[in-house]
């Protein structure tokens, strides 16, 4: 795989594309190439940008993160809160030209929660967490989920990409022993070819069952308007610049904050931003020898400069941000500002009370995500300069990813992906070590604030929980929250109807290219 890759960067820098792409192809650089095609499963950001193209949920995130009936023609709650009841749209059809019915959900939804499956989400759905729903199909249009217990959160959860939107796909999409295939889903475009480590190839599905109306995220129209689509794996920056510049891609996702001066200069090209609520972080683990001791951790905090992190990384495009709620949140309230003061004598004094003696410290990132290698580096040094002992580890992406989901690490320059309900970003970090490796904050006092949230759906009471969770994770400092993202991308203005979004994927419905 690394031959090939070497070559198509190579083929592109010298003006050639992996493949000489008709005029009906649209093209977009990928950073790294996807983990998979199976939905929720062995997925990463860039897997699910790539599978949102071929499936579709019940409901699925607005441009604003509420989420909207998708599949499903309407929602509707009982008063309560313990049953969802969703009529589909009828017509829709899957990829093998199939009708979806209600049957079609619940296979899906028993599916997932199969442990075979190896669906992300399936502990969130099954009671292992508290939580436990339940789909019957009373008519071929009708599906009524039943929960154990209220969350406020269940149509947020099941909307998020981090699930690949809880996807509904035809029953052809499995082998008869059950074991995936290939995605046949709903929506605008249907698999083509995966080259590893190359390209992906989506082509349109000609008989689309367009919702109508604007483009509004994952809902709203979401016409197919070229025949196929091709995201070419490009990891580095340079490359993919030069690819745009010579027109071998179309679109450029995820630009380089240093890259948008230049890029806007342009005058062939239009760059677009768009702040999203990605959240770049330096996870701790928090069972290590050295940063179990909150001493420690509150040094580490006081040792780095949260604004000056921000600034160097994002080019200013960015603020800083140390609470899991995102500043474009509307639960971002005044408490929610509060973060760590830079303060190097205190982060000295903290390390003298901790017992610190030198003792090295490792500090994982990967350059294949720009913004969290840049981070490491910064905070290597801003941590070196209080007398830390930090080393970095540069790895592969997937490497790191596998060391994350296995609490291997000391502390990592991490970014998640977005939670459009604070609940669920705090879901991804919260929780046993024991039975999820891969969760940093393992508190019961903050376990037992999110179950509080979670069950509420009175704003008021939400907003003070989540006060309430900040302060203390301000007082643990289990790890830290660093900025939001924002989302860069650079087009060539052949291409229309496409911009950055708040969701920071690619979204190529809506969009067509001109030759």
């Amino acid at each position: 795989m690394e031959k090939r890759t070497a070559a198509l960067l190579l083929a592109l820098a010298a003006g050639f594309g992996a493949s000489e792409a008709a005029a009906d192809t649209l093209r977009s650089r990928l950073n790294t190439d996807i983990r998979s095609i199976n939905p929720g499963v062995n997925r990463d950001d860039s897997t699910d940008g790539i599978v949102l193209h071929m499936v579709e949920g019940l409901v699925a995130n607005s441009a604003n993160g509420t989420p909207k009936p998708l599949l499903a023609e309407t929602v509707e709650t009982s008063p309560d809160g313990l049953t969802y009841t969703f009529k589909l749209r009828k017509g829709v059809k899957f990829h093998d030209g199939t009708t979806l019915t209600a049957e079609d959900v619940v296979w899906n939804w028993q599916r997932y929660m199969n442990p075979k499956t190896g669906w992300l989400c399936t502990g969130e759905y099954n009671g292992a967490n508290g939580l436990k729903a339940e789909a019957a199909a009373p008519d071929a249009d009708t599906v009524v989920f039943t929960l154990n217990q209220p969350s406020s959160v269940f149509l947020a959860g099941i909307a998020r990409s981090q699930c690949g939107q809880t996807a509904i796909i035809a029953r052809s999409s499995v082998n008869p022993d059950g074991s995936f295939k290939t995605p046949v889903g709903t929506g605008p475009f249907k698999f083509g070819e995966w080259r590893r480590g190359e390209y992906i190839r989506l082509d349109r599905f000609a008989d689309y069952a367009d919702r109508g109306g604007p483009a509004d995220g994952y809902v709203g129209g979401k016409k197919p308007l070229v025949d196929s689509v091709q995201f070419i794996v490009i990891p580095d920056d340079a490359t993919a610049k030069a690819a745009l510049m010579s027109g071998k891609i179309d679109i450029f996702a995820s630009v380089s904050a240093a890259d948008v001066l230049e890029l806007k200069a342009k005058p062939d090209l239009a760059v677009t931003t768009a702040p999203t609520m990605m959240f770049s972080t330096i996870l701790l683990q928090t069972r290590d020898p050295l940063l179990s001791n909150v001493k420690m951790r509150q040094a580490i905090a006081a040792a780095l400069d949260f604004g000056q992190i921000a600034q160097s990384v994002t080019d200013g495009l960015a603020p800083a941000n140390a609470s899991i709620v995102a500043t474009a949140s509307r639960y971002y309230s005044s408490e929610q500002k509060r973060g760590f003061a830079h303060d190097p004598a205190k982060a000295t004094r903290l390390l003298k009370e901790a017992g610190y003696a030198g003792q090295r410290i490792v500090l994982m990132a990967n350059k294949n995500e720009r913004d969290n290698f840049e981070t490491a580096v910064i905070a290597q040094s801003m941590l070196q300069a209080v007398g830390l002992n930090v080393d970095l580890e540069i790895v592969e992406w997937a490497t790191q990813l596998d060391r994350y989901s296995k609490g291997n690490y000391q502390m990592q320059s991490f970014s998640y992906s977005a939670r459009y309900d604070p609940a669920l970003a705090y879901s991804a970090v919260i929780g046993s070590k024991d039975a999820r490796p891969n969760r940093i904050w393992d508190d019961a006092q903050a376990e037992d604030l999110l179950r509080k949230i979670v069950a509420t759906t009175k704003e008021d009471e939400r907003q003070a929980l989540f006060d309430k969770l900040h302060g203390l994770f301000l007082e643990q400092a289990p790890f830290l929250m660093l900025f939001n993202g924002v989302e860069v991308s650079a087009a060539s203005k052949r291409v229309k109807g496409f911009a950055a979004s708040t969701m920071p994927k690619p979204r190529l419905w809506e969009v067509s290219v001109t030759r």
